[in-house]
Order: structure tokens, then sequence, then C-alpha cells
């Protein structure tokens, strides 16, 4: 919760639901279990009376030891954890790092970086149902997590949404080129993680696209229209007019 997108959760769902972290250092006035994720034990009180998880912890950089034990070996005991403390959902941060290795190709290589004259109009999105293609260690660490994902919710009474983030900053505009296709509002990363927290409790399993509603994003984001109701509201177009 003390992360950026954590910190942006926190802000909208606060005042709307029972709010408890788990973190590594305290949590100013919410109530925090210190632990690391990779340690199942350490982490079990933390889901003790949940209804709900917000998967946010992960390595984004860093060599394959971290990788794997914050986002392989971590999430993996964070969907145990919630398994056997009767938890009814996980809202599972994913990335657009599983299938931005697309960017290798036209059209998404030319959007990537800028080349937008030689994009045609009717470009082909990004689905959720796109085949996969990871990027780095990290990327191929998300797979891992949406594939864990679908495994606890066939064969557990659990619910898990993924949502494959998009860029997501600090200065919440874009800082180079290649992220203002995909970037994604603090706003509305926010605002699709309360769309999850408060879907249909039938809703097993699914994968979502976090993205803002930017002229040039080649990752499609009527799923979570159709699934969700969700729609995001702001756009790199308005910050950067």
């Amino acid at each position: 919760m003390s992360g950026l997108i954590g910190s942006a959760v926190r802000r909208k769902l606060e005042g709307k639901f029972e709010l408890s972290a788990l973190n590594r250092r305290d949590i100013p006035d919410i109530p925090c279990h210190r632990a690391n994720v990779s340690d199942l034990d350490a982490i079990l009180p933390a889901f003790e009376d949940i209804d709900t998880v917000v998967h946010l912890a992960a390595s984004i950089k860093g060599d394959w030891d971290e990788i794997l034990q914050n986002n392989v070996v971590g999430t993996y005991n964070v969907f145990e954890a919630a398994r056997r403390s009767g938890v009814k959902r996980i809202v599972y941060a994913s990335s657009g790092s599983v299938i931005a290795g697309w960017e290798r190709e036209h059209p998404y290589r030319a959007i990537s970086r800028g080349e937008f004259d030689s994009v045609e109009d009717d470009f082909p999105k990004l689905t959720h149902e796109t085949p996969l293609r990871p990027v780095q260690l990290y990327g191929c660490s998300k797979v891992w997590g949406e594939a864990l994902a679908r495994h606890f919710t066939d064969t557990t009474d659990l619910s898990v949404l993924c949502l494959r983030i998009g860029a997501v900053l600090e200065a919440d505009r874009p800082s180079q080129s290649r992220h203002a296709p995909i970037w994604c509002s603090q706003r509305d990363i926010a605002g699709l993680v309360e769309a999850c927290v408060n879907a249909p409790t039938d809703l097993k399993f699914d994968i979502f696209y976090a993205v803002s509603n930017n002229k040039w994003n080649y990752r499609d984001m009527s799923h979570s229209k159709d699934v969700l109701g969700f729609e995001p509201r702001d756009s790199v177009e308005d910050i950067t007019a």
C-alpha cells in the first residue's frame, strides 16, 4: 500500500471499504501487518477475515533471484494464503509486459516509437486473448502469475481478476514517447481496481488491460467496459495538449 499504485488505490477506496495492509513498513493510519510476501508463514496473519486482496507487490527490476522470490514465490504465497484464509477474490497486478514483445512487429513497433504517420487508422488492437509475448524476466514472471491465477480459480473457490497494467507513473504523465500510448493515469488504475473489487461474485477469472483513453493505445479496453462497466476517464492527449 506504500507504493505508487497502492497509494492511489488507498485514496480511491478509503471510506468505502475497511482497509488493511500487508507491507514491509508501517502505513500511517492503516492497520498493517509487516512481512515479506516471500515468506508464507509470515504473511498468513494478514489474510485473516479478509474478503478481497489487491496484490500489488512485485519486483519490476532486479536479478533473477529477486524476481523469483518476489514475483514467483511471492505470488504463489499470496494466492495460497488467500485460499487458506477463505478470501473470496484477488485482484492481481499483472503487467502489459506479458504482451509488450509485440512491439517488435508493425504496427505496434511504430506506435511505441511515436511514428504514427506509418500506422493505419484501423490497426488491430491486442486483446486479452492475444498470444502472450513477454518482455524480460519481469514479463515472464507475470505470465506465471496469470497462469497461477487460472489454476487457483479452476481448483479452489477463489476468484482472481488480472490487470495488465500500463505505464503508471509518479508524475502522472508520460516521461518518454513509448509511455504515451500505454499511459494509465493513477485515477484510472484506481478506478479499475475498484471495478474489480465490486465485480459480480460469479466472475471467477478474467484478464483486463489497464490503460487510459489514449488515441494510440494498442491494448483493447472494450473488454473491461463489457464485463466491468469500466471506462477510463483520462487520456494522454488531454494532459499533453
